[in-house]
């Protein structure tokens, strides 16, 4: 990895290989980098303009922290000590300016001054980062690809990149994939073609920006990107692939990069230049990290390896070497060599491991390592009340092995933030605790204030509006912060959190949506933080049983084969107090969580448990969560990333707990598109929202959702739902929180009530299609979470109560607004119906009471900051009230309830297509009429029996003459 070209003449140091604020060094000057960017931080004043970048001067002397030096004594020269000085007066912070003096000294700066250098400094953009990865390629070897890393020392919209290969690099349209901001790779071609994600019309962007390639006159190829958005900060900016690379003969030929900004100021960077190793032998010999989607430990797992490199064509005049002393003395391996790669077996457990090649006639490659086994974080020598930095060097340590497992033996491990790193995995073993602490890494800087919308779900709020390309604003601020956590990582890959300890927030981490108003070292509210990373797992030793649960015993239990209770959960990972989130994973595929125990040893300080913000391919399979405040399982789609991204399949199975909130719900973060997901074996021992929740709020479209439908396994045993105050909660509305939104104020009148509050006006109504729910049981339909109190408070009827509900939006008639509707949605559709929602052998005993006057509620609509059971009132109905639907089937169900009950026992408002047949279901003395009809003329009603006040009291069958039909 480089920055700035250092010329020749530069004498006693050189910008350090991460420096962003060094320009150049001549002889007698340091030309220091300034400018202007927007960079807020969590504390910045929300109408902060441009500030200035630069340099502070601890940063270029002598009381620099060496991990941001700006400097480093170029090789053979003793270490030196630098002062800032400014009038004879040495300076110790402060900003760096054109004119000061920087003087060289020997010790510990009391020594002979040895030089002086003259500050200056130059308009420019900061350095950025160019990293090549697997920059050692073999001679005559095989063609493989070549990856590239930029990122820009700034943020800034309309950026342009520029990236310079050597003529000896074939760089086309063609062959070369391109990854912006982490939005997934394309050809350079179709970069203009990419998809930006789901967006309101008041976006400035229509496409990711555009790519050309052309040729210098030293023969050198530069590709040019531009109108590129570089505000969001996701990790590498630009990632390249040039495929099928080759080269005949030894070299070090030189890639370099630049950007120029476009806010605040039109600024052009120096280049970072990193170069390209080309060797007559084998050099690029690597091991290939262990990967596997499950951790399932094996004799063999840690005592084989594999290694990949270049074929050269002639594997018979190969062989693969092994030393156990570091490369003092080599012996062959028993090994299978083939052109290009070489695996090897029967290794010695708990051995670190050197490797190379002996190849006749170019002599050995290079080396790779392998520790063979799980690296004990004891030889680290953990010690003290904060070991944050012993594990976050062993972690280091076994990456830049090529990867490794780092165990967490017997013992407690206090931490602040732990970075994670590609191919390393964290066992914590059955002894071991891992707790938080306060004094967690602080929240990244951005170029948007987020002060604007930090939280809440108001409808007047204009905040998510304000600036429609904020997209800090779109989202509460838990969701858009990802280095204040225990565990963080960026752009990794192959990560696991594994094994059967206790990993603890221990009240460190907040969970309140006002965690940016404490004191900064109390700022942290996750324990996991994962953005744009893929193949994670997190979750104790596997087994494969299902994990089901014991009312008697209030506990988990594996089902074994024989029909039997095994209580032993010893195998579990637990986890507790993890503040907002256990996981926020954002932008990150092929997950797999599973066995694990929330809260088995405290319940307080959590909200969410799994939170996916627009992941693909992820699993969760026995997850039990005593209690928590907030979802266990959520899947969704925000715009913390900068854009929008689509969420797919996910399965999810043999899912436990009692929750404030709900068990399962897509939403309410719905910017894109979530679907293909396949939910089995739930069992809610209490939801305060609903046991099982699907709501698009901003624009995405919601399909194909299936639960117990035997996808993710067999139906072990029955689902049930226990003390919700909704089972089912299948919503629209449409706050469309997406960047390029817009909303104004409207007072509109609404079945005889006023209602002055937003309406988005420019983004679409999302869809929700094809939710097909089978097999469940559902009794006691009140609010009876143990969140916060007993466990389990009977219901005395204070509790709140809400009906299943499927509940469309529709925007208020223009002749109900005063002054009219102004606007008309992108689409055209004003109102946004769900389609084909069907429910087989759902059986739900309400608990009733309620008076007959109820069944002429008229739930309201569900506008801007409105996504919950409460936002609806009272319904119609108790059983279950539909609104704004196209396509309905009930069958082989039934609907009770422990009370007499005036309401309906099944309500349908503006439903088409209605196909109600098999039911059973009580019809209160109280009402006319058990299934009501409003503007749902073409249901079709079969095989109906409801009985008189009680279950099994005179049944009859359902006669249309017995419908009421409104108009």
């Amino acid at each position: 990895m480089a920055c700035c070209a250092v010329p020749a003449m530069a004498q006693s140091f050189q910008p350090e290989a991460r420096s962003k604020y060094i320009s150049r060094i001549t002889r007698d000057s340091v030309i220091i980098i300034t400018g202007t960017t927007r960079s807020f931080t969590v504390d910045s004043p929300e109408d902060q303009g441009p500030v200035l970048t630069n340099i502070d001067v601890s940063m270029l002397g002598y009381y620099t922290d060496v991990s941001i030096k700006q400097l480093s004594p170029r090789r053979g020269v003793s270490i030196p000590t630098y002062k800032v000085m400014r009038h004879g007066i040495v300076q110790k912070d402060g900003p760096a300016r054109s004119g000061d003096e920087l003087h060289v000294t020997d010790g510990l700066g009391d020594g002979p001054v040895r030089k002086i250098y003259k500050v200056g400094a130059q308009e420019m953009a900061l350095g950025g980062e160019l990293e090549i990865l697997q920059p050692a390629f073999t001679a005559g070897a095989a063609p493989r690809r070549l990856e590239i890393k930029f990122t820009a020392g700034q943020r800034s919209p309309d950026a342009t990149v520029r990236i310079q290969f050597p003529a000896v690099v074939n760089v086309s349209l063609k062959n070369t994939l391109v990854n912006v901001i982490g939005r997934g790779f394309v050809r350079l071609d179709s970069l203009p073609l990419q998809s930006i994600g789901r967006t309101g019309t008041n976006y400035s962007y229509s496409k990711v920006g555009d790519a050309d390639v052309s040729k210098a006159a030293d023969g050198s190829t530069i590709i040019t990107l531009r109108h590129l958005d570089l505000r969001p900060d996701n990790g590498a900016d630009i990632i390249l692939i040039v495929e099928e690379v080759r080269f005949a003969a030894p070299g070090k030929p030189d890639i370099k990069a630049e950007y120029t900004t476009a806010q605040p100021a039109v600024l052009t960077s120096p280049s970072a230049v990193a170069a390209i190793t080309v060797k007559r032998g084998i050099s690029d010999f690597a091991r290939e990290p262990l990967k596997v989607k499950t951790y399932i430990e094996t004799p063999e797992l840690y005592t084989g390896a594999s290694f990949r490199w270049a074929a050269t064509g002639n594997p018979e005049n190969i062989r693969l070497m092994q030393s156990l002393d570091n490369g003092k003395k080599w012996t062959p391996a028993k090994a299978v060599i083939r052109d290009g790669g070489a695996t090897v077996s029967g290794l010695k457990p708990g051995m670190l491991y050197t490797f190379r090649l002996d190849v006749k006639g170019t002599g050995p490659s290079n080396t790779a390592k392998f520790f063979t086994g799980k690296m004990d974080i004891s030889g680290f020598k953990p010690s003290g009340t904060d070991n944050t930095e012993v594990i976050n060097t062993a972690i280091d340590s076994l990456y830049n092995l090529g990867g490794g497992t780092l165990l967490f033996s017997k013992g407690e491990y206090n931490v602040r933030t732990i970075h994670l790193r590609s191919n390393v995995y964290l066992y914590v073993s059955k002894d071991a605790v891992l707790k938080g602490m306060k004094g967690a890494d602080a929240p990244e800087p951005t170029w948007f204030s987020d002060k604007k919308y930090r939280s809440g779900t108001s409808p007047t709020d204009p905040g998510p509006y304000d600036d429609p390309e904020n997209y800090l604003t779109k989202q509460d601020v838990g969701h858009h912060y990802f280095n204040n956590a225990m565990f963080t990582g960026k752009r990794l890959d192959n990560i696991k959190i594994i094994g059967n300890g206790l990993i603890t927030g221990n009240g460190n981490l907040v969970n309140s949506d006002k965690v940016m108003s404490n004191e900064p070292d109390n700022r942290a509210d996750k324990i996991f933080s994962l953005k744009l990373c893929t193949n994670l797992e997190i979750g104790g030793i596997q087994r494969k049983e299902d994990l089901w649960y014991d009312a008697e015993k209030d506990e988990p239990y594996y089902a074994t084969p024989d029909g039997g209770k095994d209580f032993n959960t010893d195998n579990m990972l637990k986890i507790e107090r993890g503040g907002h989130f256990v996981l926020l994973a954002t932008g990150t595929d092929n997950i797999h969580v599973h066995d694990t125990y929330f809260g088995k040893y405290s319940t307080g300080n959590v909200r969410d448990i799994y939170d996916f913000m627009a992941c693909n391919n992820v699993e969760a399979v026995n997850i039990y969560s005593k209690v928590s405040s907030d979802d266990i399982v959520k899947p969704g789609s925000d715009c913390s990333l900068g854009f929008t991204r689509p969420a797919t399949h996910y399965r999810v199975r043999n899912i436990i707990g009692d929750t404030n909130c709900n068990l399962f719900q897509i939403g309410s973060e719905t910017a894109d598109d979530i679907t293909d997901l396949c939910v089995d074996n739930i069992y809610v021992l209490g939801a305060n929202k609903a046991g099982f929740s699907i709501s698009t709020n901003d624009g995405a479209h919601i399909k194909d959702v299936h639960l117990n439908c035997g996808h993710t396994g067999p139906i072990h045993a029955r689902s049930k739902m226990l003390r919700t105050t909704a089972p089912f909660f299948i919503s629209i509305s449409n706050r469309g929180r997406v960047i390029g939104s817009t909303a104004g104020k409207y007072t509109f009148t609404e079945s005889g009530k006023t209602r002055n509050e937003l309406l988005v006006k420019n983004v679409n109504i999302g869809r929700v299609e094809n939710i097909i729910i089978n097999g469940i049981d559902i009794s006691e339909v009140y609010s009876g979470s143990s969140y916060g109190g007993k466990r389990w408070k009977p219901f005395d009827g204070t509790q709140r109560r809400s009906t299943s509900i499927i509940a469309g939006y529709s925007l208020p008639e223009s002749s109900a607004v005063q002054g009219g509707l102004d606007f008309r949605l992108p689409d055209g559709r004003h109102t946004g119906y769900i389609q084909n929602v069907q429910f087989t052998d759902v059986h739900i005993q309400d608990m009733g009471g309620n008076p007959a006057d109820d069944a002429k509620a008229a739930p309201p609509e569900l506008g801007v900051g409105q996504y919950n059971v409460g936002n609806l009132k009272t319904q119609p109905s108790y059983g279950l009230w539909a609104r704004h639907v196209d396509g309905l089937t009930v069958k082989a169900s039934s609907f009770n309830y422990k009370q007499r009950d005036g309401r309906y026992a099944i309500f349908l408002d503006d439903v088409k297509k209605a196909q109600l047949s098999g039911l059973k279901m009580v019809k209160s003395k109280d009402v006319q009429h058990v299934i009501g009809l409003k503007e749902s003329p073409d249901a079709d009603l079969s095989d109906i029996i409801y009985y008189n006040d009680t279950w099994n009291n005179s049944p009859q069958p359902l006669k249309p003459a017995e419908l009421v039909k409104t108009p």
